[in-house]
């Protein structure tokens, strides 16, 4: 099963309990590990991927939201909320093999996603998420079901994945699951 580690250094308790726990997802065989510390400002956030990357012999280094802190970094590549400039704008600038992945909350954004170039995408929230309050309607099982079938391009399952239920997203379809909580 292909798993995707979102970071949080605040639930993780400190940042050497979220380091250790990229360790030990990396040492396990996750596939992605997104570095969303949204609070840092770009020098912080450029130390904190440089950590990351040093600590990653397998997994493959994203960083939320920016761009230009990813190239800088020499990360893997960048994962793009929603609503932001599609993949094929970033695409000249960026290297070879640069991945880019997109949040879609619905078959819309995610037929969007696929059209402007997204590598992947983050479909959620399947269930309540457990790491913040979110007022959207969870899409279940048959949404992500829906979400995998309309897009050629892998869709990762997010929102209230557990070791319980990660199985049952990828029956469903899913080319594997994301999360926070799932992680830590």
């Amino acid at each position: 099963m292909n798993r995707y580690q979102i970071t949080d250094r605040k639930s993780a308790g400190s940042l050497d309990a979220l380091l250790a726990s990229i360790a030990r997802s990396d040492a396990a065989g996750v596939g992605m590990i997104q570095v969303r510390e949204k609070d840092l400002d770009t020098r912080a956030l450029c130390a904190l991927v440089a950590q990351v990357l040093s600590i990653c012999r397998n997994a493959r280094v994203l960083v939320n939201s920016r761009v230009d802190v990813a190239l800088a970094c020499g990360a893997h590549g960048v994962h793009l909320p929603g609503g932001s400039m599609e993949p094929a704008v970033w695409r000249p600038i960026l290297p070879a093999g640069f991945l880019m992945g997109v949040s879609c909350h619905d078959l819309d954004e995610l037929a969007a996603a696929e059209a402007g170039g997204a590598d992947f995408a983050v479909f959620g929230p399947v269930f309540r998420p457990l790491s913040k309050q979110d007022d959207r309607a969870c899409l279940g099982l048959d949404g992500l079901r829906k979400a995998a079938g309309a897009v050629k391009i892998p869709v990762y399952a997010l929102g209230g994945i557990t070791w319980e239920n990660a199985a049952s997203c990828v029956e469903a379809g899913a080319a594997g699951v994301a999360g926070i909580t799932l992680f830590q």
